[in-house]
Formats: C-alpha cells, structure tokens, sequence
C-alpha cells in the first residue's frame, strides 16, 4: 500500500525565489480527501501561505500550479491543471483552468501542486525535472510573444519538457496577462502578471514519476464508457462548431452583449458566426491532450501568405468579446484580433470588455481618444497593441475596467462591465438573470465557468427574465458542480454526459484512489471548496456589496429588448436567497456552525 492515496505523490513543491530554495511538502490523505485537487486543493494551499491581504504583485504573493488525482488516467478531458492566486485584477481569489500536456508533464515531475513564492532578481526561466528545481537567465526572452517563446524553450531544452510562459504582457503587468501553454492560457484574472512580477518568463517540467490507480481494470472499464458517451448528442455541438455555435442562439435571444452591453443583439452578426466563417475559410479541428470531444476549431486568417501558419483558435468568448461588444462585425479583424491577444496573453474577455468600455467612455465625451469608437476596426486591433505594451492609453487600459473607471470618474463606474473586477463574460445579465445572480455572487468575480447559471435560465426551468427563489437554489447546485469539476479535474463539456454526476464523479474518484467517497460526501466537497473561497475574500477585504451588478443593468432596461428588466432589489433578494440556500448569514458571511460541518473551523 503506498503512503499516500492513489492517484497522489502526496506532497507538493514549494519554491522560495528570492532564496532559490525548493522543499517537499506533505499533504496529508484528509486534506486531499477534502478538497480533491484543481480549484479546491489550490484554494487550500493558499490559505495555508495566508497570502490573503499581500499585494498579488508583491514579492510575498503566491502563486499555485495544481494537478489532480484524475490527471495521467485514460478518463476523457482529465490532462487539466488549475493556476490559483490573489488576482491583480480584482484582489480577491482568482482559479484559471487549462487544458494540456503540461497537466501530465507537471504531475509527473513527483508533486500534487508546485507553490511558487519570493521573486528572482532578473527575468529568468524555472525548471522543474523529477523534482529538481534550477534557475537559468532569459534576458534574451524579455518581449517574445507566448509562442515565439514556447518555441525557443522546446528547441533549447528539447521537446520531453512542456512549458507555460507568459507573453510581453505578462512582463509587464498587464492585470488580466495569462500564462499561456500549447496555445492554450489559463486566461483569467491575471495569473500572467503574477509570474511576471516573479520574474518568471516560464516554466518548464518533465518527469518519470507515475502514480498508480487503486482499480486499473475497472478504470479502464469506465474511461471507455466515458469517452464512447463523450460521442453523443450531449457534445455534439462542441465538435460540429465549437463554443462559437452559440452566437447565433444568444443573438436571437436578445442575450448577446452588444456594444459594451448597451444592447442585445447585433446587426451583422452572421458575418462572424463559425456558420458562415466554415464555408468561408479554411478550419481545422484539434484536441486537447486526452480529451476525445475536439471542441477546438482553428480557422485559417485569409491575409496569412504561410502554409504552416497555425491559423486562429475560436471560441464564443473571444469572438463576443472581440465583435459584437465592440460593435465589430468583421470577421478577419476579430481573428486578427484574438491571435494578437494569445500572442501577447492577454485574456480576450477582459481585453474586450476593457476596450468596449472605453470606446463607450468616448462616445460620452469622458476620454479624449477621438480615434477609439465602435465599429471601428482598426481601432480595435491598435487598442490591443497599446495595452500589450502598456503605451499611451493602453496604460491605462491594462488595469481592467474597474481601475479605469475609478481613474476617469465621472461616475463612469455604472456602466464599467465588471463584478469585482473581473469583466462579465458574453452573457447579457438582464436577458439571463439566474447568470446574473452567479455573476454577483462569484468568488471570481462575473465569471461563466465557476457557476454555470446559463443552462438553467436555458432550460425552461425558471422565467429568464424574471428570477425568483427559485433560481437562486439553481444557482447555488450548478455552482457546487462546478467545484467538483474544477477539482477532480474534468472539461465542463462533459457535464450533460452524467446521469447522476456525484454519483458518477465518486465512482472515479474511488477507481483512481481507492477511497470510499459517496455521492453525498462529494456535495459536501463542494459546499467546502466554495466555502473556502469566499474565507479567502473575506480575509482578502471583501464586503456584501460586493456581491452586486454595475448600476446600469439595474437601472437600464436592455436597449432591444424592453421585458429583459432587473431591479437593484430584485437582485438584492435573489443574492439574499443564495446566502440563505448556503447556510451563510443573509450577508453572506460563513458562520461558525458551516465552519465545523463543513470542517473549515481550523483553517
């Protein structure tokens, strides 16, 4: 029997930069037990470094790469990491996800996690090899975009190594900089600006050693079960068209943020849907390391005179963000546009949301940048620029649309596009207000992956457009799936594949581990793991007014769409009904009987 669980290494790697020392440490079976991986375990670790009130740029800020037990096992959509920290963007807690060899990699260098701390006295790279941590220069990295650098690295160090590296934004702190790895990032909330406050241009990990599963043959029993169920109609969608499929449906719907929310639908919006752009261009699929879905579409820029340029990887997000929020409906120009920020890394929802922001601030006449206005589409692509090299309005630009609301005045923070901080991803919260209950609560911030509220206002279950009680319990389950997800970790497209998913995520779990976890217990996680990360904001400062909307989708009516109405009170109630569906006081405070049940009293 090994000293630790299954599926584990049972210790982490914890790297002191400023000292370049590294040591093993062990993380007991019940703490693995009680937040699994991923997200929760990451969030764990963090408040064990109580990192909660530093500055997420300072020298003392931690940053967390985690695995899970799930990772290096034939389970579909399992090579999955998450990267935890403070976020600069909205100084609370911040969980990006990613998808990619470097999961795999990096779990098999020995070590659950790997927390990185201090800060190196010039930008360098970190190799992590079966444990053994160096340091090497890189000053000649200083400015390369994510892929040039990726490149490099492989060539310089050979292929066997995976890499996540930051772009020139990250270098120099744009607040929503991501860490990028195999053209993938782990986008949001500034993970990028904290690596690059390390001064850190990348990571780099290999490794031999394999945890065992506890059930091998039962395992791969269920893993093809898996993945012949991951062919079905429940995925279709992703694998015909990809996220992007969406646009057209949110369009119709009037859900379709436009022109920094000052509307729902968009005219000429059928110029970038992936239905005209996939008879229009060349496209290619591709997957994710162990995923057997391909949700991944990458179409080809037509102005691109390279047969092996590597073309454009689209999502709903980026094209929302990038098109109809900005009033863009020309498809190369949005491409453009989203290659531009993956070069950089910079996440595109909050590129987008900062840029719309702005333009509509001019509109306004409370900026002076007469060359920045909807529509526009080379304004688009040189706000990009600016904000990548921190120049000229872009300096201002690259601290989010919060910062920059609070800068300009002019009480332009009603219509900034953000929830603490973080900005509202392609959901309009007026039209879909079960979402804008999860975008008000979020421990991140509006976010769609963490509570996954749209498909219960999709599903016919609640009235979209005029929430109740009862959406407020919906909000709080598709939340607490989230979690088990964001932990064990699985690809969210999986999630209309389950029957019964805690019941389905315990046999897993168990078949990896060993363990004896129930579908009960597992809620329980959840509850625990989302628990914790509102004990982190509050440590980190926050307050219940935190947990609202900006003003104008509680004073506006949606500009296309006169029923899509919701009130300051209304909201007030529904966030008050999450609270209370949570057993948190009506503030939404964790109180000290949760703290024991859900075994929180002594972290």
């Amino acid at each position: 029997m090994p000293s630790s669980p299954y599926g584990y290494h049972g210790a982490y790697l914890r790297i002191q930069l400023s000292s370049k020392s590294a040591q093993r440490v062990v993380l007991q079976e019940n703490a693995l037990r009680s937040f699994v991986g991923g997200s929760g375990l990451g969030t764990y670790l963090l408040l064990r470094e109580q990192v909660a009130t530093a500055d997420p740029l300072a020298e003392q800020a931690a940053l967390v790469f985690v695995f899970s037990p799930l990772v290096g096992s034939p389970l579909t959509t399992s090579a999955k990491f998450a990267v935890v920290c403070k976020s600069p963007l909205t100084d609370r807690l911040n969980d990006s996800l990613a998808s990619s060899g470097f999961a795999i990699a990096g779990k098999r260098t020995g070590f659950d996690a790997v927390v990185v701390t201090g800060r190196l006295d010039q930008l360098s790279v970190l190799t992590i090899d079966n444990g053994e941590v160096d340091f090497h220069a890189a000053a000649d990295l200083a400015g390369l975009q994510c892929d040039e650098t990726e490149q490099l690295l492989r060539t310089r160090f050979g292929d066997e190594w995976r890499v996540a590296s930051i772009g020139p934004a990250g270098e120099r702190g744009v607040h929503f900089a991501t860490v990028s790895h195999d053209g993938r990032h782990a986008a949001r909330g500034g993970t990028g600006a904290v690596l690059g406050s390390k001064n850190i241009k990348a990571i780099l990990v290999r490794g031999t050693q394999r945890t065992e599963w506890a059930h091998p043959t039962e395992l791969v029993k269920l893993s093809k079960s898996l993945s012949q169920r991951s062919f079905g109609p429940a995925t279709a969608k992703y694998r015909e068209l990809g996220t992007a499929s969406n646009l057209l449906v949110f369009n119709r719907l009037r859900a379709l943020p436009t022109r920094n929310f000052q509307q729902g639908s968009f005219s000429g919006v059928e110029h970038l849907a992936p239905e005209t752009l996939s008879t229009t261009r060349n496209r290619t699929r591709a997957y994710c390391d162990a995923c057997t879905i391909g949700c991944e579409h990458i179409y080809a820029l037509r102005d691109s005179q390279s047969d092996n340029d590597p073309g454009v990887r689209l999502e709903y997000e980026n094209l929302f963000a990038l098109g109809p929020l900005c009033g863009i409906n020309h498809a190369e120009t949005v491409l453009q546009a989203s290659r531009r920020c993956d070069e950089l890394g910079i996440d595109t929802i909050s590129t987008g949301g900062t840029i719309a922001f702005a333009m509509e601030c001019v509109e306004k006449g409370m900026l002076e940048a007469s060359w920045l206005r909807f529509g526009e589409p080379k304004a688009l692509l040189q706000a990009i620029e600016l904000i990548g090299a921190r120049r000229d309005l872009g300096s201002l630009m690259s601290l989010g649309s919060r910062q920059m609301a609070k800068q300009i005045g002019q009480n332009s923070i009603e219509f900034a596009p953000q929830v603490k901080g973080l900005e509202i991803p392609g959901y309009e919260p007026r039209a879909l207000q079960t979402m804008a209950l999860g975008f008000a609560v979020g421990t991140r911030g509006a976010d769609h992956n963490r509570s996954g509220a749209y498909e219960v206002d999709f599903s016919g279950k609640v009235d979209r457009r005029g929430a109740g009680p009862e959406s407020a319990i919906a909000a709080v389950d598709t939340e607490n799936r989230a979690a088990v997800m964001d932990s064990l970790i699985l690809c969210k497209f999986l999630r209309g594949v389950f029957d019964d998913f805690y019941a389905e995520a315990a046999e897993m779990l168990n078949l990896v581990t060993g363990w004896d976890t129930t579908a009960a217990e597992l809620e329980l996680t959840a509850e625990r793991i989302v628990a914790a990360k509102k004990i982190f904001n509050v440590r980190a400062g926050w307050k219940p007014d935190e947990d609202c909307l900006p003003a104008r989708f509680l004073q506006e009516e949606l500009g296309d769409d006169s029923k899509a109405r919701l009130t300051s009170e209304q909201l007030a109630s529904l966030v008050t009904a999450y609270n209370q569906a949570r057993g948190w006081s009506d503030e939404g405070f964790v109180e000290s009987e949760q703290l024991l049940r859900l075994g929180l009293d002594t972290i």
